[in-house]
């Protein structure tokens, strides 16, 4: 995938910060998953066969894959900071290093689950990333994502795009992903998010 160096210096100076700062964020967010991500994985999971095959992009602590692991998923957890696959190694729980933007994904999966965490790709490197995830995905698989709504972008330690509603649904579905469900909330900080749940047709 072709990265230009700006979009590529992000990414990078984004996934230091994390790894500099995986143990300060577990301890903010333990045991504080918001109850609308706890809805929405449970609606993702009603698409699901039981036992079926979840791709976690982002696991980032893991609290999101232990939740689908005891609703009946098979998660492969993986992240592209270290610093959090070495934590939730810390409690018996294995991880793989993958970056969306530029690794392979595998599958195919039953759905892809991608919490809080495509927010940190490029605007550009949208289109391809959920290409790739349409490709990862089995007829009738699922994917499952939260996205900050607003406009425009911050940079700094931490690169954040923000999405408006529409035009993350229009990205969906030219990626040819079929959307099935969507909401809005408001998480820390009064941030605006949005679950969408969107599906690859059989």
């Amino acid at each position: 995938m072709n990265i230009p160096d700006p979009a590529r210096e992000n990414m990078r100076r984004t996934i230091e910060s994390y790894e500099a700062s995986a143990r300060e964020y577990n301890a903010i967010v333990a045991g504080h998953r918001p109850a609308e991500i706890e809805d929405a994985l449970r609606r993702m999971m009603q698409l699901v066969p039981a036992g079926g095959s979840v791709l976690e992009i982002g696991s980032g602590t893991g609290q999101d894959a232990d939740f689908v692991e005891a609703l009946g998923g098979a998660v492969r957890r993986t992240d592209a900071v270290q610093a959090f696959l070495d934590l939730q190694a810390e409690r018996g729980k294995k991880g793989e290093l993958l970056n969306v933007v530029t690794d392979a994904l595998g599958g195919p999966y039953n759905a892809i689950v991608a919490m809080c965490v495509l927010i940190h790709v490029d605007r550009a490197q949208i289109a391809p990333v959920l290409r790739k995830v349409f490709d990862a995905l089995a007829p009738g698989g699922v994917f499952l994502a939260a996205m900050r709504i607003g406009e425009g972008e911050t940079h700094g330690d931490y690169q954040t795009v923000y999405w408006a509603k529409d035009r993350f649904a229009e990205q969906l579905e030219a990626a040819g992903l079929r959307m099935h469900w969507e909401s809005q909330w408001i998480g820390r900080g009064n941030v605006a998010w949005a679950n969408f749940l969107a599906r690859r047709p059989r």
